[in-house]
């Protein structure tokens, strides 16, 4: 073999090896860019409040939730799954924990990275949670996980309580959708 050809051959390579590496590199950084772990805010009762009115806009999924509790923990990758499929549809859905104000940096966070959770999610950081809880619904007791879907105008069109039943949320959720 002649020194070009090996020359030829070696120029090849580094540029099939560079490019290669290039190539993952773009790959590995666009992937990280896709799933943005989703960033816990503490809010107050009011805050949680204003977070739930609706004026017009779009219908509002609301899932209250703690890492503490396995139900939520079993629920929650059909919820990631349902928001992946229905925010480009314009629906709004937003996650509260009843987690410790502790757990905001820790827990909270690996957890919802683990699901890879893209829905804003906010940490309930009140001393008592029962009047805010009653703000929400006053039917509602506090159990863990509630759900709740409102439409544009706010109002409460569906509500469950323990784990969802996924065909019932996704029609409540199809029937806001269609009354646009």
């Amino acid at each position: 073999m002649s020194l070009v050809s090996r020359s030829a051959i070696i120029a090849i390579g580094i540029t099939s090896l560079l490019l290669s590496s290039t190539a993952l590199s773009q790959y590995r950084a666009t992937q990280r860019r896709a799933v943005k772990p989703a960033v816990t805010k503490a809010i107050n009762a009011e805050q949680m409040q204003a977070l739930l009115k609706r004026d017009g806009g779009r219908p509002l999924l609301v899932n209250y939730w703690a890492t503490w509790c396995d139900p939520c923990r079993e629920e929650f990758p059909d919820l990631v799954k349902i928001d992946k499929q229905y925010r480009p549809k314009a629906l709004d859905f937003i996650a509260i924990s009843l987690d410790d104000l502790a757990d905001i940096k820790t827990a909270v966070p690996r957890f919802l990275s683990e699901m890879r959770a893209r829905m804003p999610n906010y940490l309930l950081n009140v001393s008592d949670p029962e009047p805010a809880i009653k703000s929400v619904d006053p039917a509602w007791d506090g159990a863990l996980p509630a759900t709740f879907l409102y439409n544009q105008k706010g109002e409460l069109v569906y509500k469950h309580f323990g784990r969802i039943k996924t065909d019932e949320l996704r029609a409540a959720i199809e029937k806001v959708m269609s009354n646009e």
